[in-house]
């Protein structure tokens, strides 16, 4: 399918790893131009230099996204150097286990901070750009936001967060042709999540554990699995009547009768 993207500039917050790389990964198959923007410079540099072997050349800024300032440089210098922005990828965040018990006001805050903060601030600088191109968002959010976890009202806050915020940009951004979609993935094999199995006395039993409680095929969904939703909502010509919308790309993970687990 030809998702018509071909030169798109595209902003990926958090796009030098897991989730975030793969989107960009399909960015690059289907001719678009991902813009990444980490914080982890050596993820970047990896990243980079991967492409740059291919003859692919791609901008990557680093910076920390807490820092509206940070979101406001980005944001220039993505339209400084192609003269465009044609779509925002807000994918960057961490579960930080922030819960009501054990946490502090000041630890909360601070979640938010990491997790939703720079959502807005990144819709709100590009918006001038995305009204030119008809540029849509795509929200990353989880399915914490609607099933809960337990020990992390911070990041759960700030997901819930980006849902609301999603559904409101559908509202606001509608008479600038702007599409506003979210997608929420359940329980995805990234490098982050090899490193929280592993802090188990048995990761092998861990992850069947896990994977017992996925309907479909028992298995983790592929960070490749969120990035072809995540591009395919990117399109106008392919996704141009889908806004508000909240996509659960996780295996019936959260939608489907816990008896058949």
């Amino acid at each position: 399918m030809n998702l018509e993207i071909k030169d798109h500039v595209v902003i990926v917050t958090g796009g030098a790893s897991g989730i975030g790389r793969s989107i960009v990964e399909v960015l690059v198959e289907e001719e678009a131009v991902p813009i990444i923007i980490d914080k982890n410079k050596t993820a970047i540099d990896e990243t980079l230099g991967e492409y740059e072997a291919k003859g692919i050349s791609l901008l990557g800024i680093e910076g920390d996204l807490v820092s509206p300032s940070f979101c406001e440089r980005a944001v220039k210098e993505t339209a400084e150097q192609y003269g465009r922005i044609d779509g925002l990828v807000n994918n960057a965040g961490i579960n930080d286990k922030i819960g009501i018990e054990d946490g502090s006001p000041e630890a909360f805050m601070g979640s938010i901070e990491r997790n939703l903060l720079h959502v807005y601030c990144m819709a709100h600088y590009a918006l001038p750009h995305l009204k030119e191109r008809r540029g849509p968002i795509v929200n990353i959010s989880s399915k914490t936001a609607v099933t809960g976890q337990g020990s992390t009202s911070g990041y759960i806050a700030a997901k819930g967060g980006v849902l609301g915020l999603t559904r409101e940009w559908a509202v606001d951004l509608e008479p600038y042709g702007i599409r506003s979609n979210a997608i929420l993935p359940a329980e995805v094999w990234t490098p982050m999540y090899d490193y929280f199995i592993n802090t188990f006395d048995d990761p092998e039993a861990q992850l069947k554990k896990m994977t017992s409680k996925i309907p479909f095929g028992r298995r983790m969904t592929t960070p490749r699995e969120i990035a072809d939703m995540t591009v395919f909502l990117l399109s106008n010509a392919r996704a141009g009547h889908l806004t508000g919308q909240f996509m659960h790309v996780d295996g019936g993970y959260v939608h489907l009768d816990r008896m058949m687990t």
